[in-house]
C-alpha cells in the first residue's frame, strides 16, 4: 500500500490539536515527522523498528503513539474529522 504524508493543509488542522511543548527540559522530537512515522507504520503495517529513519526513533514514535492515546490526542483529532 502507498503511504503519503501529510499534506501542510492536514498538518494545519491537526497541530492545535496536539499537546504544547514543555517550557523546559529537552525538546521534544517533531511533532509532524513523528505524526508521519505513527501512520507510516499503521498504513504500510510493517514493523515499528522497520520504519524509515527519516521519522525519527521508532521507539520515540511509538512511545508518543501510546502517550497521545492516553491523553486523548487522537480521540480529538478523529472528532475533528468527523463532523
Amino acid at each position: 500500500m502507498e503511504f503519503l504524508e501529510l499534506s501542510d493543509g492536514e498538518w494545519g488542522f491537526i497541530s492545535p490539536l496536539l499537546p504544547p511543548k514543555a517550557r523546559v527540559g529537552r525538546s521534544r522530537a517533531d511533532d509532524g515527522m513523528t505524526i508521519n512515522g505513527i501512520l507510516y507504520v499503521l498504513v504500510t503495517g510493517c514493523r515499528w523498528m522497520d520504519m524509515p529513519i527519516r521519522y525519527g526513533s521508532y521507539k520515540t514514535v511509538w512511545r508518543r503513539l501510546r502517550r497521545w492515546q492516553g491523553e486523548g490526542v487522537w480521540d480529538r483529532i478523529f472528532r475533528l474529522y468527523h463532523l
